[in-house]
């Protein structure tokens, strides 16, 4: 469902998939190719809620914020099951795992990998490139090329898939 907060209502590129049961409102972008999946819930009546490009919001998610402090999430990210975002910044073809929480003023830095079920405290700042993992989470290693290579294959299949299954929406 999409729904207006009062005379805000989001904005989502027509090629984005969005699952029937997801919820979004209020001041919400969502770019192209990007897919928001079953049973996620996306509310902009806070703050904005800023979605790039071939982004996935896998199933279960929640993203929220605090006053005056937007959500941001840059091209590319993959934003596993149950992840709860909260007013953070989400940088270029990062990947949040499973469960894990990112919160206000953290930055997850392009291209870096947050393990499942992690925390990123408030304000803490994870480097490009770099996994970290735990609660609280904490840099534990450089990705290596196979890093990179699985989270590649992974934002390109949740493309893929999203494709299909706008595909079967337009069908109804």
């Amino acid at each position: 469902m999409i729904y207006p907060y009062k005379k805000t209502e989001p904005v989502i590129h027509e090629t984005a998939f969005i699952a029937d049961n997801a919820v979004i409102t209020g001041d919400v972008t969502i770019g192209e190719q990007s897919s928001i999946w079953f049973s996620s819930v996306i509310r902009g009546d806070v703050a904005p809620v800023r979605i790039g490009k071939g982004v996935n919001i896998q199933d279960l998610s929640c993203l929220h914020q605090s006053p005056e402090r937007p959500l941001v999430i840059e091209d590319g990210v993959t934003v596993g099951h149950q992840v709860t975002l909260h007013s953070s910044v989400i940088r270029k073809h990062a990947l949040i795992g499973m469960g894990s929480v990112i919160l206000d003023e953290a930055e997850v830095g392009e291209g870096a990998f947050i393990g499942a079920g992690s925390l990123v405290p408030p304000g803490k700042k994870i480097p490009a490139g770099h996994l970290a993992f735990g609660r609280p989470a904490k840099v534990i290693r450089p990705l290596t090329d196979k890093d990179k290579q699985e989270m590649e294959r992974i934002r390109k299949e949740y493309i893929e898939k999203g494709q299909y299954y706008k595909s079967l929406q337009k069908k109804d």
